[in-house]
């Protein structure tokens, strides 16, 4: 048995049947040497593999009247076809219906009996013209209790291999299940527990106080603005109440166009180029739909503090940063400069406090009571908002990857959204691309289309102000001036309705 962190255990404490908890994403394939993969020789993998990451086989076990935070333990009643599904899109079988089967399996929450994850297994893929025939996609998800954004693509990168040869002999190896402890033996555990907690924590508040001290000489010897603060952000229509229903997104940029972009300017990294991307995306969707707020947007970025000997553990290790996205600036070039600047002031203070760490001291029963009430109380709209939205950096491996044999060609990713933060933005590095994928309600983006077309708008208009014709851009990418063809549109409708 293992006791869940804080932070782990808040991700239990948040969900509710309208914020499903876990993180997970899109995988396209292509079929296999041998002309298809069947969804039997998907499952006879996947059982193979059951050994290779803890979160496959590891349920949750909650502590009696949440007196402490809950336990992993080895399934003793594991059944791999609860955990594996099989749909095939409806015609035509295109981007817009693999989304919408996405975003439904993302709107479910995961059954706590079991262990926390799943895997479908998606047929029917006829209206991708630019994927071969008998590709088919895997939409996955995994608990946010068990696992962060670095983790979780270890996790997945278990199933994946190298090697573009089928692995037909892969052996399955056994583990020892546990048996679910009883109410007593959780009491005597968390019990124990308590004990150490006041000694832990002075420890953990004087080690905060030392890295405050040293984080602070150091920005100001060298000057360093301070990051955003916390309830600092301006309001937007993405900081609002949801809904369980969800949409989902994604686009895909050439990561040599982002490094092209990335090297015009002196410190500029190709995290600042997409945040930049990203912010003119926002910039120019906020524009058509006449909200665009006149302070600049702040993102929170996660960052991984996993260590080396960390990586095959589960749980999250994150820090964060706030970065203002500077919105309110129209030129691009500037607006990356502005970005950059940002990113580099948040980083330095990041490492002052481990926040993550502080919610194992937080109380099991506070915590659980207090996701509810700010759930249920809306508190989320009593407040200014803490941040916008999230925007995670997830780095993929540089070469092809394949499963059992087919070549993984696409990933696009999701994570969660809550009351207060109704879009989240998933980054994803894999051989030679970087995909933006985004997570939402219909009610707070319900034209997609609209919005994807906006980073690409985005990119296009950086790459144009900082390359410029020198640019090896494909000739059919037409770069966008500030008002895009949706702004024009939605100026002419307004035009119209006054008249």
């Amino acid at each position: 048995m293992q006791q869940l962190t804080g932070i782990d255990a808040s991700f239990l404490y948040l969900e509710s049947s309208k914020s499903p908890m876990h993180i997970g994403g899109v995988y396209l394939f292509a079929p296999p040497a041998k002309g298809e993969m069947s969804f039997q020789d998907f499952r006879n993998y996947i059982e193979s593999r059951l050994h290779t990451a803890k979160p496959f086989r590891q349920r949750i076990v909650e502590s009696p009247l949440n007196l402490g935070h809950p336990y992993w333990i080895e399934d003793p009643h594991f059944n791999l076809d609860q955990h594996l599904f099989h749909i095939a899109l409806p015609k035509p079988g295109g981007r817009k219906e693999l989304r919408a089967a996405a975003a439904q399996s993302f709107s479910r929450t995961l059954d706590r009996s079991r262990p926390l994850w799943d895997l479908t297994f998606v047929e029917g893929l006829d209206g991708f013209a630019d994927l071969p025939q008998g590709s088919f996609a895997v939409i996955s998800k995994v608990h946010h209790a068990a696992i962060d954004g670095a983790s979780g693509a270890e996790m997945m990168g278990s199933l994946f291999s190298l090697n573009p040869e089928p692995d037909l002999n892969t052996p399955f190896k056994p583990w020892y299940p546990d048996k679910i402890p009883s109410s007593l033996e959780m009491l005597g555990k968390n019990l124990w527990n308590t004990f150490g907690t006041p000694i832990q924590l002075g420890k953990f508040l004087m080690e905060s106080a030392g890295n405050v001290a040293k984080v602070a000489y150091e920005a100001y010897e060298k000057a360093v603005t301070p990051p955003p603060l916390p309830f600092t952000a301006p309001a937007t229509p993405f900081n609002t109440t949801i809904t369980g229903s969800r949409v989902f997104g994604g686009v895909e940029f050439d990561l040599a166009q982002i490094k092209a972009m990335k090297n015009m300017l002196p410190n500029i990294t190709i995290n600042d180029v997409i945040l930049t991307v990203c912010s003119g995306a926002l910039r120019k969707y906020l524009l058509i739909h006449e909200k665009l707020p006149q302070k600049s947007m702040i993102a929170m970025a996660p960052i991984s503090v996993r260590s080396e000997d960390q990586k095959q553990a589960m749980g999250n290790q994150v820090s964060a940063m706030l970065v203002s996205l500077a919105t309110v600036e129209p030129d691009p070039v500037r607006r990356l400069q502005l970005v950059n600047e940002s990113s580099r002031n948040s980083k330095t203070y990041s490492k002052a406090v481990g926040a993550t760490q502080l919610m194992n001291f937080i109380p099991s029963t506070l915590a659980a009571l207090g996701a509810r009430l700010y759930t249920t109380m809306k508190m989320s709209e009593m407040h200014t908002p803490y941040f916008n939205l999230v925007i995670t950096n997830v780095p993929g491996p540089p070469m092809p990857l394949y499963m059992n044999g087919a070549k993984l060609l696409h990933h696009y990713g999701t994570a969660p959204v809550l009351d207060g933060l109704g879009l989240l933005m998933v980054v994803f590095s894999y051989a030679g691309h970087i995909s933006v994928s985004a997570t939402s309600t219909p009610e707070i983006i319900p034209d997609m289309e609209v919005f994807l077309q906006c980073f690409i708008d985005s990119r296009d208009e950086l790459y144009q102000a900082l390359v410029g014709k020198t640019s090896d851009k494909p000739e059919n990418a037409q770069p966008k001036t500030e008002e895009t063809p949706a702004t024009k549109t939605a100026k002419s409708k307004k035009v119209k309705a006054n008249e």
